[in-house]
């Protein structure tokens, strides 16, 4: 059938408009996509990197962190301590990362001996105070070391501790970055001590009982004791691993700690328990190592 002019027209002025359409349609698709490559890269660009050289070190946590034990008998001694010490012999983190002389004017320790994680948001608030480039954590061993097994802090309430304090650090000091130290294996140091008669005099005195008590009682009791603390300090580690996955710039050990093979050496010589000056420099060695490593540890 013959196509009038009038149909020719119509179907040509149709076409246009699929056309222009089209074109439409495209410039705003591209559009899109550029803005949402733009703000793709521009998110990539904000997130948050770890800095290997902070110029500030604050620290928290507990009797570890104090050096507790490590000079001298039931005494605090900071000078010793992993992170923020400023003893030669064990170069501690804030020794090594900002230099034995710049150290004492920018790092500060909040850790209190006895402290349990009910206490670190306290402490963190403390140290947010001082807008530090990086502070420690290394809190636990007291929330399982307890005068019984069934005295340990819940998992539930210790993580709910854990989440408090960082989302209180984050709120005053936003671009701190924070480094968790796994709880040490309790009972890899009661191995170390417990064959010595003069250690398990000691521990008598009241040291972590829920671990250390009838240190030699091979008994179903004791065994099932010792098995449900270590069993609570690594849900402990747990919890502090998936806490700080979740903040950017958080980044915790691999259980370094918890790994490490303290031996009788490496411990205090007036409780065979807590670090002496040889295991806060191993403490010191582990920590810089993961600080200063440009991607966290697997």
């Amino acid at each position: 059938m013959r196509t009038t002019a009038p149909h020719r027209r119509a179907r040509r002025t149709l076409a246009g408009v699929v056309t222009a359409v089209a074109v439409l349609a495209g410039a705003v698709t591209g559009c899109q996509s550029g803005e949402s490559a733009s703000e793709g890269e521009r998110g990539a660009q904000a997130a948050p990197r770890w800095n290997t050289a902070p110029a500030s070190i604050a620290a928290v946590g507990d009797s570890i962190t104090r050096g507790f034990d490590a000079c001298s008998v039931l005494a605090d001694c900071p000078e010793v301590s992993w992170a923020t010490g400023d003893d030669p012999e064990v170069r501690s983190l804030a020794a090594r990362l900002l230099g034995e002389a710049e150290a004492p004017a920018r790092s500060w320790n909040y850790a209190v001996t006895g402290s349990r994680m009910a206490d670190l948001p306290g402490q963190l608030a403390s140290a947010a105070e001082h807008k530090p480039g990086l502070v420690t954590v290394m809190v636990g061993s007291n929330d399982a070391c307890r005068p019984l097994a069934s005295s340990m802090t819940p998992v539930a309430e210790f993580r709910a501790g854990f989440e408090k304090a960082l989302a209180g650090l984050r709120a005053a000091s936003p671009t701190t970055q924070v480094y968790v130290s796994s709880v040490p294996d309790l009972q890899r140091l009661w191995e170390q001590g417990k064959d010595s008669p003069v250690v398990r005099q000691i521990w008598k005195l009241g040291i972590c009982q829920s671990m250390l008590a009838d240190p030699l009682s091979a008994g179903s009791g004791a065994t099932a004791r010792r098995v449900q603390v270590r069993a609570r300090v690594v849900e402990y580690n747990e919890v502090l691993r998936e806490v700080c996955a979740k903040d950017a710039l958080c980044r915790y050990d691999g259980g370094a700690v918890f790994q490490y093979p303290f031996e009788a050496d490496q411990l205090s010589r007036w409780d065979w328990f807590h670090p002496g000056k040889n295991g806060q420099a191993r403490l010191a060695e582990l920590a810089h190592r993961q600080v200063t490593s440009a991607e966290p540890p697997r």
